[in-house]
């Protein structure tokens, strides 16, 4: 198969925000088609774009190894099957998998996150929003860790983005009392009128730890946290005896140069005997099924609502995964290469 395969490569790793140039542009040619058993030749359809990416790109231990330098951006996306040397997924299959910034992949069975067909007929961008990652790890995050029970004061941060909204929104469902966060009075009513979220603070304009202070006179039972920094220790000092932190990202902190100093109030969390634990969605991946079959329901029965923001044009790939870290981003945030042939 002739033929450019644009990529865009990780050029070197950031130092605080990430920017335009620590991503270089290149064009190689498509990879091979003599596969070997198990590997798949794809074509790049929608890719996905998470605030967890922003942590692959530093050299250190983590969950997973370090994104490659002058390598395509590791990246999760939804691509169809060009050629096939699996007999379990077909040529023109759609799968999903970390196939990278570029338009065409070799898939290997050994691969961190190996490709798996779509379930039968799910809508392309479903696969990567409201039945993707960052769904499961609301659903795992909050009824694992959290461990919600009705009447529970539930309290989310990054409650507008594809994460965030979904934990809200079970929250609602388990019959819990939900306090969203967000910024932005077009989120702020995103959440109220469609999200059905109890109470809603906009931290733009809002006071966040007063308003807590209102909200919460009992205290939080469930804090689920996005976000970290000052949001997080607001809600250290309003949490209730034997409450919850579920610690699910620190968006806040993602592109700082140094590391700010963790919250200075963390003897509340002796004192009122808090449980604050950390988790990866990875970690509940034998469990997929349930969760999938759960959020089906919810969403077909219209108690769980998202959205997607879906950019387009390869150009646009890494302008568009700096949209995370602005706040411009609504919904889910995808970028759209081709629709499946």
């Amino acid at each position: 198969m002739d033929g450019i395969n644009r990529q865009w490569l990780l050029k070197k790793r950031p130092t605080g925000m990430v920017t335009l140039d620590d991503f270089a542009y290149k064009e190689a040619a498509i990879p091979r088609v003599n596969l070997n058993a198990g590997e798949l030749l794809v074509k790049n359809l929608y890719f996905s774009f998470d605030p967890a990416m922003r942590g692959w790109m530093d050299d250190k231990p983590s969950y997973l190894p370090p994104a490659e330098l002058n390598q395509p951006m590791r990246a999760t996306a939804v691509a169809q099957v060009i050629d096939s040397g699996n007999p379990e997924i077909a040529k023109g299959s759609l799968v999903q998998g970390m196939f990278g910034w570029q338009e065409y992949a070799i898939s290997k069975p050994n691969d961190l996150i190996p490709a798996s067909l779509l379930p039968e007929d799910t809508p392309v961008t479903m696969a990567l929003s409201i039945f993707g990652g960052t769904s499961f790890t609301a659903y795992f995050g909050l009824l694992n860790i959290g461990q919600p029970t009705a009447g529970d004061t539930v309290v989310v941060s990054g409650a507008a983005g594809a994460t965030g909204s979904v934990v809200a929104q079970i929250a609602r469902i388990k019959g819990c009392r939900v306090i969203a966060i967000a910024g932005g009075p077009e989120k702020c009513k995103w959440l109220k009128d469609s999200c059905h979220i109890d109470q809603v603070i906009d931290y733009k304009k809002d006071n966040t730890a007063k308003k807590l202070s209102e909200l919460c006179p009992n205290g939080i039972n469930i804090f689920f946290d996005n976000v970290g920094g000052e949001v997080l220790e607001a809600a250290i000092e309003h949490m209730a005896e034997k409450g919850r932190i579920v610690l699910c990202g620190q968006i806040a902190n993602y592109n700082n140069q140094k590391p700010q100093p963790g919250p200075s109030n963390l003897m509340q969390v002796i004192t009122r005997r808090v449980r604050m634990e950390g988790f990866i969605m990875i970690d509940f991946i034998d469990r997929i099924d349930e969760a999938m079959n759960d959020l089906i329901t919810w969403v077909m029965e219209g108690k769980i609502v998202y959205r997607e923001d879906i950019q387009e044009g390869f150009e646009h790939i890494p302008a568009t995964f700096l949209r995370l870290f602005s706040g411009k981003n609504t919904g889910k945030q995808l970028l759209k290469l081709a629709e499946p042939s």
